[in-house]
């Protein structure tokens, strides 16, 4: 059931992708986080409130949200902050990239994913896996050269250092996902509402010192309706993620290889959508990295 629920989650995150790329694109980055976030955050609380005042009801339906120790806000805080700073760099770099590059390089994740999940969880991948997880890995290798063509060279963009960045970080809180859900027995929705709403305060942060000061940039944002879209598409899959999480057989490495099955929807559907190059020659790296998420997946 916890590989059904990755798929479900790689459905909805490749929505949110191609939202996400509407909502960057000739926009200012960092309000479009916030907007999202709290979009989000919005979404969730409903439930936090419906806790409160009915409980047994919130309880009946699975989506009571439980009262946690200061520690483990301490610990989900922790989770905002990677998240956050994973944010504001792939937001930067899909503002200046096209989606048909920025996200076979995510798809990178199970790359870090692997290696954590091999070093700190001791889980044990047989044969097919490895050779699956190195597709993945030399196809996103081919996409460089493709993306060459289109003017980017990844060793003198700096936005593609920012993605890889973004991908690294992002592999990080999904290693830190499975203590977060497993160890520290947490349900989805008490997760995802406070580190909604500990994300948003640092962006506020952030955006303090950034954005609001200055005039020009916040003449410069504009308002689209994908913004609070992006938001609400990624709490519904990160809800079917942590709800596989839960499952104690579940493999963080096999559910993060799962999730980027998202790239068929934002190479396809993203290429056409956004009309961006060479979009037949990335169906042959695309191939591969589906290829070495169904080795994975099917082993």
């Amino acid at each position: 059931m916890w590989m059904y629920l990755g798929l479900l989650a790689a459905l909805f995150l490749g929505l949110h992708n191609l939202c996400k790329k509407h909502a960057v694109q000739g926009n200012e980055v960092f309000p479009v986080l916030l907007g999202t976030v709290s979009s989000g955050f919005l979404l969730l609380l409903p439930f936090y409130m419906g806790s409160f005042w009915f409980p047994e009801f919130m309880q009946e339906i699975q989506f009571y949200i439980t009262d946690i120790p200061y520690k483990t806000h301490g610990f989900i805080f922790i989770k905002s902050a990677i998240m956050a700073a994973s944010w504001l760099l792939a937001y930067q770099a899909l503002k200046h990239l096209p989606i048909t590059i920025v996200t076979p390089i995510r798809s990178a994740g199970p790359f870090f994913t692997f290696i954590g999940a091999i070093t700190i969880y001791q889980e044990e991948p047989n044969l097919y896996q490895w050779i699956g997880f190195f597709l993945i890995i030399f196809s996103v290798l081919l996409y460089s050269r493709i993306g060459k063509k289109e003017g980017i060279h990844f060793k003198r963009n700096k936005w593609i250092f920012a993605i890889i960045g973004a991908t690294f970080l992002g592999a990080s809180s999904g290693l830190y996902d499975k203590f977060l859900i497993q160890s520290l027995t947490l349900n989805p929705q008490t997760l995802q509402f406070w580190f909604s709403f500990y994300t948003i305060l640092i962006l506020l942060v952030v955006l303090s010192i950034t954005w609001f000061p200055n005039a020009e940039k916040r003449k410069a944002f504009k308002w689209r309706w994908s913004i609070p879209l992006v938001g609400i598409l990624l709490v519904i899959a990160d809800y079917f993620y942590f709800r596989a999480l839960q499952d104690p057989e579940a493999l963080i490495m096999l559910l993060s290889a799962i999730k980027r099955s998202q790239i068929l929807i934002a190479v396809v559907v993203g290429g056409l959508v956004f009309k961006e190059q060479n979009k037949r020659k990335k169906l042959v790296p695309l191939a591969g990295i589906m290829a070495g998420v169904f080795l994975i997946l099917y082993s």
